[in-house]
């Protein structure tokens, strides 16, 4: 079923402002936070230990070391994937320039929502 015009220059018209946004947000998050190699290594040897811990526990039989190797591989996932705050970025990045982004996409969304308001009047 093909979009009325209306509907595809809605459309448009928010691709190109997450496209927007996208592009500060990944400038913003690769200039502040990046994945540490060592905390990836340490990550992976917990899930691996976790891992072990979890077959000893289930072939013994033993819930109590079943679960603690549970949570350690849990442990290890989340020290791998979480990011670092660069220390030569974090200095020059003020803490008040989140705000007006949250104000634009504010903005953003009362269109959307004044849009549908009129879009279900016409109806």
């Amino acid at each position: 079923m093909p979009l009325s015009e209306q509907e595809q220059r809605l459309l448009d018209e928010m691709e190109r402002h997450l496209m927007g946004n996208d592009a500060d947000v990944v400038s913003t998050a690769n200039g502040s936070r990046t994945l540490s190699y060592r905390n990836i290594v340490y990550g992976s040897i917990l899930v691996l230990v976790g891992l072990g811990g979890l077959v000893v526990g289930v072939s013994s039989q033993i819930i109590a070391v079943g679960v603690v190797a549970f949570v350690v591989m849990l442990g290890g996932v989340v020290l791998a994937v979480t990011p670092t705050r660069s220390k030569s970025t974090s200095s020059s990045v003020p803490q008040t320039s989140r705000a007006p982004k949250a104000k634009a996409s504010a903005s953003f969304m009362d269109r959307m929502n004044d849009r549908w308001d009129r879009r279900q009047e016409g109806r």
